[in-house]
């Protein structure tokens, strides 16, 4: 099983974390959607204290099922791989599905081993650094060159474990997983593919994603910032995010 923590009161809203962190780095975000809204943190596999759950996508989407139940989801990057497998396999579940900085998988068989091979170094440069070097290492990426000490969240992602991140990577990681792209047009909840306007790779997986998913399917980019635009800009996210889950909640788009 998954940890969860719930906190708020209305429509249920299930938000899954990306790669080094936990429930508890959903910042901001999180906070103001207790308004509103019965939020669920979770702990995705091999994170924070559900670092023992070692499966990959497939196996983590019944496990996300039962510590989510019937909701909407908000996934970031690793976690909207995850909810998104959720969301194909128990659309019954899912009443509204909101992807950040996320993809379908790798679809070249070719760039998909390469990407195991890749994940498959970190996994190993993992084990032998530890994980307050590695997360270091990991938020010195170009990509999170637009979070600051305070939003990366650093404390939360030094909980997890060498194990359970190691196993996230070679189990979890894009490399690993099967392309999701051909079933994509099977969605059929309202779905909010969301980028940073600076984030180039993952805007242009937005919009494809989107335009497979079809009309039930919208695009957003949060203004100035990177992948992390929950992070980075949470505000801006926000006033993006929020009516969709309104929109989602209406019973004309039910």
């Amino acid at each position: 099983m998954l940890h969860v923590e719930v906190d708020g009161r209305g429509p249920r809203l299930v938000l899954v974390h990306g790669f080094t962190q936990t429930g508890r780095s959903w910042g901001p975000v999180a906070q103001d959607l207790t308004r509103d809204h019965e939020v669920v943190w979770v702990d995705a596999p091999g994170h924070g204290r559900s670092a023992s759950a070692m499966v990959d996508m497939v196996q983590g989407a019944p496990l996300l099922a039962e510590a989510g139940g019937v909701a909407s989801y908000l996934g970031y990057s690793m976690g909207a791989r995850l909810a998104l497998h959720l969301a194909l396999a128990r659309p019954d579940l899912v009443t509204a599905l909101v992807l950040v900085g996320g993809t379908a998988g790798i679809e070249d068989p070719e760039a998909r081993r390469i990407r195991r091979r890749d994940d498959e170094v970190l996994a190993t440069e993992l084990e032998d650094v530890g994980v307050p070097e590695f997360v270091r290492r990991w938020l010195a990426r170009p990509l999170f060159s637009g979070l600051t000490q305070d939003s990366a969240g650093v404390e939360a992602r030094l909980e997890n474990t060498e194990a359970g991140l190691a196993a996230s990577l070679r189990l979890a990681g894009t490399g690993a997983q099967e392309s999701l792209w051909p079933r994509l047009p099977e969605l059929a909840m309202p779905v909010l593919a969301v980028a940073g306007e600076r984030d180039d790779v993952f805007a242009a997986r937005a919009e494809a994603m989107a335009d497979l998913i079809g009309p039930n399917a919208s695009v957003a980019l949060v203004p100035g910032a990177g992948h992390a635009a929950h992070l980075e800009a949470p505000a801006d996210f926000l006033a993006i995010v929020r009516p969709f889950l309104e929109r989602a909640a209406s019973p004309s788009m039910s």
